[in-house]
């Protein structure tokens, strides 16, 4: 009951926000260089052609009125038409989600099976040969751009050693996707029993992955390696020796108590992802959101950036409420 109370609450702020969002994107998009009529027009049209397909978009009317008009179509999912692909900007978004959810997803899953283990072995042995490699990784990681990474790793692996495939996409140019089931194509293809196009989508999402998790993943091990050197000098593991405890149990309570900060990194590197997906979709052609939001700053796609700043607000804001009821189970003590 008292969880199912914050969920609605935590509900009631996210349209506050969302509404919030969407006037902000609103109004700085309209900043952006370049007329979207203009574009749509062609580079021959003459001022009559620009000021028509104006009217047709509603870019002649007032901001505040377009503004109003924009928040009502909002309202009942009209995220308006995309002038670059020609179809809704919501249809677009739901076609390429899947695409950078398999991206996202599989270097949040690597960076947290690999990042936090080392963090906490490194922590807990804060001498040798790993926990120097560790602390270097770890003060490097922010300084490595995304996109910078992604094309020294096509150089190497698909130019220099032909290792890798083309980064064109998620699949071989011969190769048609597997039947949309759920739009991942690794999953597809699994359960379309399709084992060539398990393997082709699988090498094209490792360079990727690699990038974001190299990139990403420092922040994980630096958090859980403080975490749980601060957990380990703690006044209760002493006293929890103290006591006769074995090596096992303090262990335990120790890595409970460091997992909270570390949770929350994790939850805010997932949504850093979304971010750094943008350039490197853009490298490897990869045709999910982050792409699509490159392609529309591009061509000053009003709608479509919106949408996509809506979207990401979204994906944001179910991380952070996935976040509080982790933190729910991982400390009772906390009230709602």
């Amino acid at each position: 009951m008292h969880i199912g109370r914050f969920v609605a609450r935590r509900l009631g702020f996210l349209l506050l926000q969302l509404w919030g969002v969407a006037t902000i994107a609103f109004f700085l998009v309209h900043l952006i260089p370049g007329n979207p009529a203009q574009a749509l027009a062609g580079s021959g049209a003459n001022a009559q052609s620009i000021k028509g397909i104006e009217h047709q978009l509603g870019f002649d009317k007032p901001l505040p009125e377009q503004y109003v008009l924009y928040l009502w179509n909002v309202l009942h999912g009209n995220l308006g038409d995309s002038i670059f692909t020609g179809q809704s900007v919501l249809a677009d978004l739901v076609q390429r989600l899947p695409a950078t959810l398999e991206l996202v997803t599989a270097a949040m899953v690597i960076s947290v099976i690999v990042g936090v283990p080392l963090g906490i072995y490194v922590g807990l042995r804060r001498t040798g040969l790993l926990s120097r490699i560790a602390f270097v990784y770890g003060m490097l990681t922010g300084a490595l751009p995304d996109f910078w990474l992604g094309l020294i790793l096509i150089f190497v692996f698909y130019f220099l050693l032909h290792w890798a495939p083309a980064p064109l996409g998620q699949l071989d140019a011969i190769q048609d996707a597997p039947p949309h089931l759920t739009g991942v194509y690794v999953i597809d293809s699994v359960l379309a029993g399709q084992w060539d196009l398990l393997f082709s989508a699988f090498g094209h999402l490792i360079l990727p992955v690699i990038t974001l998790v190299l990139v990403y993943m420092g922040n994980i091990v630096k958090m859980a390696r403080s975490s749980m050197t601060e957990a380990m000098q703690s006044g209760y593991v002493e006293h929890a020796r103290a006591m006769g405890l074995s090596n096992a149990v303090v262990l335990r309570y120790a890595l409970r108590n460091a997992l909270a900060p570390v949770v929350t990194v994790i939850a805010f590197t997932y949504g850093f992802l979304l971010g750094g997906a943008v350039l490197v979709e853009t490298i490897f052609s990869w045709g999910g959101l982050g792409q699509y939001a490159v392609q529309s700053i591009t061509n000053s796609d009003y709608f479509a950036i919106t949408g996509f700043v809506l979207a990401a607000a979204l994906f944001m804001a179910v991380i952070y409420l996935v976040l509080d009821l982790v933190y729910a189970v991982l400390d009772p003590r906390i009230e709602y």
